[in-house]
């Protein structure tokens, strides 16, 4: 439930907004997960996420974080099994993060820069390290403490 002050009026309104579905990718291979750091000229830009994006109508979680990896990374992958989700109030509206575990589907072909200023493969336990954004910030402190053998 977001609150808005109206001046005039000097009442408060609540107005009930539905945030925005995300999902993200923890994509996993030989242990490492990749971490995508947001491009210049975006909201949060500069800041560490799980790659992947808006639901569209009549998606799946799971085929959204599919066309978005596609499309922000140009490579396939499997979506496996739900890590966690998370709900954030940025100033600009609302998040409920949702995070799979994938795999790539072809190793050899990608993950390839498109959108990120920056791509970093890390052990979970360097996590931390980088500076992420809210929305992430509590799944990357879950998934810090987890082992991935793929």
């Amino acid at each position: 439930m977001l609150k808005q002050t109206d001046r005039q009026a000097g009442a408060e309104m609540v107005i009930r907004q539905a945030p925005t579905e995300v999902v993200g990718a923890l994509i996993v291979r030989n242990g490492v997960v990749l971490c995508a750091q947001r491009g210049s000229g975006k909201q949060l830009a500069g800041y560490w996420e799980f790659p992947g994006g808006k639901v569209e109508a009549g998606e799946s979680l799971k085929e959204a974080l599919t066309r978005e990896i596609r499309e922000e990374l140009e490579c396939s992958v499997t979506v496996g099994r739900e890590l966690g989700d998370s709900l954030y109030a940025y100033d600009f509206g609302s998040i409920h993060l949702t995070v799979f575990q994938c795999s790539l589907s072809d190793p050899g072909q990608g993950p390839h820069r498109t959108e990120h200023q920056e791509l970093r493969w890390m052990r979970p336990a360097q996590m931390l390290s980088l500076t992420w954004a809210p929305a992430d910030l509590d799944l990357v402190s879950r998934i810090s403490q987890m082992t991935f053998t793929e």
